[in-house]
């Protein structure tokens, strides 16, 4: 059985879960609302504020979609109550960013600067230069929109310069070794 599809979703207070019809999953909390629609195989129960997802079978996909469902059903209960949030840290000499409106403006080395318009659902601040912070409700849209930003630099072996997750860590080369002495 799925270790994590067992495991029940607590809802905390003042969130708001509904499962209608199709099994689609509609999550109301403080910080917005979020709706998902969970494979019809699964079974979505919801009792005295505890969320259970259960599989008919132990079929190779009903094993598969058990632990996916039970994981998206928490992070839209964590997104509205809690939110999301991912830190970019930006490497390299003359490497910053800025905010300007809603539109994330990059300056990486190119000749030209990069402008981001902020997708609905997901805000950016750029509390210093060098420090974007990407925040949402939805999981996916913050780690894929993160991920685009990260895509227009990413960090380099040899010097460490570029965009990077702020829990990432980059595995550093030496370089050219210089044969001396041959």
């Amino acid at each position: 059985m799925s270790r994590i599809g067992r495991q029940p979703i607590s809802v905390p207070s003042g969130v708001e879960v509904s499962i209608g019809e199709g099994n689609l999953i509609t999550v109301k909390g403080p910080k917005g609302e979020l709706s998902e629609k969970i494979s019809d195989r699964m079974t979505v129960e919801m009792k005295d504020g505890v969320i259970e997802v259960t599989r008919p079978d132990d079929g190779k996909q009903s094993r598969s979609l058990h632990g996916l469902s039970r994981s998206l059903i928490n992070n839209m209960v964590v997104g509205v109550s809690n939110g999301f949030e991912k830190t970019l840290d930006i490497n390299g000499v003359g490497y910053r960013a800025e905010k300007k409106g809603k539109i994330l403006v990059l300056s990486l080395g190119y000749s030209h600067p990069v402008e981001l318009q902020d997708p609905d659902g997901v805000t950016t601040e750029v509390p210093e230069q060098g420090v974007i912070i990407v925040k949402g409700i939805s999981k996916s849209l913050v780690g894929n929109y993160a991920a685009v930003v990260r895509a227009w630099r990413p960090p380099e072996p040899y010097k460490g310069k570029g965009i990077k997750y702020r829990d990432e860590h980059i595995r550093r080369k030496e370089g050219k070794a210089g044969v001396k002495g041959e």
